[in-house]
């Protein structure tokens, strides 16, 4: 069991935050639609998930820490660091919202600000000094979006918490809108460079891994940031003042997410029907699993922002497809795992 964790703290998937990511947007839809006992079950499940993760990477920063840096200064693999500010974001957000737990939420709040700081300027500072740099084709993909997705993560964890600081919940709200606003900035950045190499550059189908689903998925977090504010103006009058304005930017957003899955579907049905690449479990599909979970979750939280009560029969159909997703996500982790237990149980042995 020993070698077994240590194996897989050595070989940790940089953006595997995604599975806490996934299940606590999950979990916040279905508490939103009324759906508590998966709600909590999904909760519980979460708790499990983020201690274990923990566990790994802090073992993998002090015995494997070359190769960490490596991780976190690599064009393709860095950006999955990123899954650390969104996934204590999510989770944070999670105790808020389905567990009425204030006080924890609060300090990892302030632990995934720390980490955005380090993640952020670590990978941004390492990519731009590197001397030899991958193409656009090789270097740049849907995970690059995660470093919107940290950053809106921040922002709703920090708007949800705002009503219940006593002392400076203006500068909270004022550092959350700010953070609003950097994401959508770093996604229509980054996102334009992506779209680029869809249309410009040749594409191979097994390059279309499950995180270009992340291309809808930041937009649903920049919607759900977006929408959080909007239900918390009364706290602030510049909130108030500038409503308007955030449900015109938030609805842009969401429409545009609304209109990447289309794409993304017939992208997959090129991928796995037409070309016959095998659709199987691998810790990427995390990246997939979230965003259907949070276009779930923000598509319910926009119409109650807008005051549009049918746009929520989408997120009561979508929710199905996000659990389905979840479930197929977690069987095929269970798999990996107990079959990475029997590999090295028979190395030890031998």
């Amino acid at each position: 069991m020993v070698s077994f964790f240590k194996q897989g703290a050595k070989t940790l998937f940089p953006g595997y935050f995604a599975l806490v990511m996934a299940t606590g947007a999950l979990s916040i839809g279905s508490f939103l639609l009324g759906m508590t006992v998966i709600a909590d079950l999904l909760f519980y499940c979460n708790v499990i998930f983020y201690i274990a993760l923990w566990l790994l990477t802090l073992t993998r920063l002090m015995r494997y820490f070359p190769l960490l840096a490596d991780d976190a200064t690599s064009h393709a693999r860095g950006p999955g660091f990123f899954t650390l500010v969104a996934g204590t974001s999510v989770f944070g957000s999670q105790l808020v919202v389905v567990a009425g737990e204030y006080a924890i939420a609060f300090y990892l709040w302030l632990l995934a600000i720390i980490l955005w700081l380090i993640v952020m300027y670590t990978f941004f500072f390492a990519v731009t000094v590197r001397r030899d740099k991958p193409t656009m084709a090789e270097g740049i993909n849907g995970a690059w979006l995660i470093a919107a997705v940290g950053t809106q993560s921040v922002s709703i964890l920090g708007t949800l918490l705002s009503p219940h600081v006593a002392e400076g919940r203006i500068i909270m709200l004022f550092f959350t809108l700010c953070m609003y606003f950097l994401g959508c900035m770093l996604y229509l950045n980054i996102i334009t460079l992506i779209f680029y190499r869809f249309t410009f550059l040749e594409f191979q189908h097994a390059a279309l891994t499950p995180p270009y689903w992340i291309n809808m998925g930041a937009v649903a977090i920049t919607t759900l940031a977006g929408s959080t504010l909007i239900l918390h103006a009364d706290y602030w009058l510049l909130l108030t003042e500038i409503t308007p304005f955030l449900k015109g930017f938030t609805l842009f957003f969401w429409i545009t997410g609304t209109w990447w899955i289309p794409l993304l579907l017939f992208l997959m049905i090129w991928r796995h029907l037409y070309h016959r690449y095998p659709f199987s479990y691998e810790p990427q599909f995390w990246g997939m699993a979230f965003p259907l979970a949070m276009y779930t979750t923000s598509t319910f939280q926009l119409s109650r922002a807008l005051e549009v009560p049918f746009l929520t029969a989408i997120p009561h159909v979508m929710v199905y497809v996000a659990i389905a997703a979840w479930l197929f996500g977690i069987s095929g982790l269970i798999r990996h795992l107990f079959t990475g237990y029997m590999q090295s149980r028979q190395l030890s042995g031998s």
